[in-house]
């Protein structure tokens, strides 16, 4: 096996910085390569998390003026992965969310603070580190979208590129006027071949227009994004680069997310023996002030509060969730009005339906070991990670038919035998008011219930597979290049 050196550009890798499934597959894909023979590499901003946990850092190169300030390259590893870090405190040294301030809104300098990013990406794939040349550097959504860009524009001799798209709804997008001044060329902005976009420029859309292949995270959402409404304004230009597209399923670690060893939840469990799933239950309906109850059906929800994800088409169904005698549990924040809109809803339910506000890494994994049904109603899902988890951990998902969601559980109307979950469509309140009746039914009956428990324990979800298709990636990308 020939060993091949990739370099990925990330925004956010798990477990140092994360707010979203892109760091976990950015902390998760990089130490399963290693079994493929791939060494990966990840480059990522210095934010202070960044800079407190990396450990043995090496300086590699120092700059006095790096996009308007001083600047450094460091190498050093967390919890076995390989980093490249660059440290740019004028850039990355903000507290909290990697992309928006205190008041949710977006720095005004992301557009600089990414392309500082892409740029070192280019220049450690011309060889900056001698150490480390890579064959190919691996772009992850549109914060590392410009990553083939400036190798393009550059010139000369260069690694291969891949660009993956994590969720098409985020598109860096900019005034075209940021192009010269962050070192690319200003023709650049006006060709509709590179970054020019709707009279600006897209970071994502000029990774995709340039990178030599374009990934996306299950096949399901590789065919969607093709269509002008999954597309979101680039559908034709992933029309025209089909031959280069593909869709290759996420994987979760199943080294965090396993219930035999898990210590985030309150009783540990296996495929052989599910009983302490009853116990981590309790726990949970203690936890969001639930009534004590095995007979109710507990929903569990981990979402982002968003249209995409359709956390109010679940408002919409909450009245059935009554009726039916279920219990929901729900952890997560974004949108204010839905936020609130959940919080009332709580308040007028006591004891049946339970909302925390925020994200709570050890109480998502409660919810899963805890919750008779993992709840996924998102308008469009490019894969879902909470979903895999759920399967992990017995928790059976009620999905919708779109993205990844399709690609990874099987319907208990498609073939009872093999089933994994429940799967509606069209994505509305109807539908989903109709999945929910039919897991209320399939709940009652202990045996279908189990088999479906069983069924999705017995799952593949790791990276080994996912992560020798990546693998085959590179090298073929590798091979057409040296032809």
């Amino acid at each position: 096996m020939t060993p091949v050196r990739v370099l990925a550009v990330a925004s956010e890798v798990y477990p140092i910085v994360k707010t979203g499934g892109l760091a976990d597959v950015a902390g998760a894909l990089p130490i399963a390569l290693k079994a493929h023979g791939v060494e990966m590499r990840t480059l990522m901003p210095g934010y202070p998390e960044v800079m407190r946990r990396l450990s043995g850092a090496d300086e590699i190169r120092r700059w006095p003026d790096y996009f308007g300030g001083r600047g450094r390259l460091l190498a050093g590893s967390h919890e076995g992965l390989d980093l490249f870090v660059l440290d740019v405190p004028h850039l990355y040294a903000r507290p909290g969310n990697p992309y928006v301030t205190a008041e949710g809104v977006d720095w005004p300098d992301n557009g600089v603070r990414f392309a500082a990013l892409a740029r070192v990406a280019a220049d450690i794939g011309r060889g900056l580190v001698a150490s480390f040349i890579p064959d190919v550097v691996h772009a992850h959504d549109w914060q590392a979208g410009l990553a083939p860009a400036y190798l393009h524009y550059d010139g000369g001799a260069r690694p291969g590129t891949v660009m993956t798209i994590h969720n098409m709804a985020y598109q860096g997008k900019f005034d075209r006027a940021l192009a010269g001044a962050i070192g690319l060329p200003h023709d650049a902005s006006f060709d509709v071949h590179g970054l020019e976009y709707f009279g600006g420029i897209s970071f994502l859309k000029a990774g995709l227009q340039l990178a030599d292949r374009i990934t996306t995270v299950s096949p399901t959402y590789a065919r969607e994004i093709q269509s002008d409404e999954g597309g979101m304004g680039l559908g034709g230009l992933l029309r025209a680069r089909a031959n280069v597209l593909s869709g290759i399923l996420n994987g979760i670690d199943i080294g965090v997310w396993n219930p035999q060893t898990d210590p985030h939840i309150a009783y540990r469990f296996g495929a052989q023996d599910l009983t302490f799933r009853a116990a981590n239950k309790a726990v949970l309906q203690q936890q969001f002030n639930l009534d004590s109850s095995d007979e109710a059906p507990l929903l569990g929800v981990i979402s982002r509060l968003s249209w995409q994800k359709g956390l109010d088409l679940l408002l919409e169904a909450i009245p059935t969730i009554l009726d039916q005698g279920m219990q929901l549990a729900l952890l997560g924040s974004g949108d204010r009005d839905l936020q609130e809109r959940y919080q009332a809803a709580a308040r007028a339910n006591p004891g049946r339906i339970g909302v925390l506000i925020g994200y709570d890494e050890i109480l998502a994994h409660l919810i899963q070991a805890g919750s008779d049904a993992l709840l996924v109603p998102s308008r469009f899902e490019p894969c879902g990670l909470t979903q895999l988890c759920a399967l992990r951990y017995g928790a059976v998902p009620i999905v919708s038919r779109v993205g990844g969601l399709e690609d990874t559980i099987v319907d208990i109307g498609e073939t009872g035998r093999d089933a994994t979950g429940f799967k509606f469509a069209p994505v509305t309140a109807d539908a989903l008011t109709g999945g929910l009746r039919k897991a209320n039914a399939a709940f009652r009956d202990k045996a279908t219930w189990r088999r479906l428990q069983l069924n999705g324990l017995a799952t593949d979800v790791s990276w080994r597979n996912r992560a020798g298709e990546y693998a085959a990636l590179y090298r073929g990308l590798i091979a057409s290049r040296n032809a």
